[in-house]
């Protein structure tokens, strides 16, 4: 997890993300209530036993979105590290190869695989935000926009042997989600998902199957639910293995129903961060969280 140093809603990416709020702000409270915000999302986490590694943003140059890390990085368990192509300049600035580097105290990495060459072709995938990863069955959920693109998810595709799932989903004036998982969110044995967003019916077919397929009981969000970040949430493990947790915002779990908490909590503990501020950027819980699954050293 990056902790922030300067924090605001980026202009770069406020034309397609509609979760992303505008307005005037200053930029030095928006700050300060994201670290704070930050600051007791993790103590949350490691209240509940899960391992973060905090990162602190650096001060040049300035990244407005450094708090949603997943976006460029992602890690697996043979060891490999991807990087990915970004859609907005400013967020480019966001790979860091120090962050790596200190990954390497702790973990086994194989290989750096970078994509930010594509970048140059005006084509990117963001991370995961972008591919919803199912882990256990080698299936990448991919919603397209201008954020996926098509020929970096075969690239992906193919180096990590995934399955490539796409399709397209639109919010209610028929504009592209952004990104994936805002939309959907696939645990162990469960899956959250707006699929009333997926205008087409062979894809949101493809989807149901695919999910159902791999042993995945489907709770379905409304478009409402998926505007208030019900589906960025990330299933995580304590420390000892032994408990499945479920990371949301509160925002988030104040829209649920009490019939979907129901199914939720037989398969996770629920851990509700505060995110309020961090939200206004278009991301929430999910977004702030780049698992490792690296082997530990």
């Amino acid at each position: 997890m990056i902790r922030p140093s300067r924090f605001y809603p980026n202009p770069e990416t406020a034309a397609d993300n509609a979760f992303q709020s505008r307005g005037d702000f200053s930029v030095d409270a928006l700050s300060a209530a994201a670290r704070n915000e930050f600051d007791n999302a993790v103590q949350t986490l490691r209240d509940a036993g899960v391992k973060v590694h905090v990162f602190e943003d650096t001060v040049e140059p300035e990244k407005p979105d450094a708090v949603f890390p997943n976006n460029w990085i992602s890690t697996y368990h043979d060891g490999r590290v991807a990087l990915f192509p970004m859609y907005s300049e400013l967020r480019r600035r966001e790979r860091r190869h120090d962050i790596i580097e200190g990954l390497r105290k702790s973990y086994k990495i194989t290989e750096v695989i970078d994509y930010s060459g594509f970048e140059k072709k005006g084509c990117c995938l963001e991370g995961t935000g972008s591919l919803v990863l199912d882990h256990l069955k080698k299936v990448a959920y991919v919603s397209l926009s201008n954020r996926s693109n098509p020929s970096v998810v075969r690239r992906f595709a193919d180096d990590f042997h995934y399955e490539p799932v796409t399709f397209t989903s639109t919010d209610s004036v028929g504009r592209p989600i952004y990104h994936t998982n805002v939309m959907m969110c696939v645990g162990t044995d469960f899956a959250v998902v707006g699929l009333d967003l997926i205008p087409n019916e062979s894809e949101r077919r493809k989807v149901r199957e695919r999910l159902e397929a791999g042993g995945r009981q489907i709770i379905e969000l409304t478009p409402e639910q998926v505007a208030n970040f019900a589906a960025n949430a990330i299933e995580l493990c304590n420390s000892s293995g032994g408990q499945k947790l479920l990371v949301l915002s509160t925002r988030a779990l104040s829209i649920l129903q009490p019939d979907q908490l129901t199914i939720l909590m037989s398969f996770v503990r629920l851990v509700p961060v505060t995110i309020p501020t961090i939200e206004l950027g278009g991301g929430s819980a999910r977004c702030m969280i780049a698992t490792i699954h690296l082997p530990a050293l």
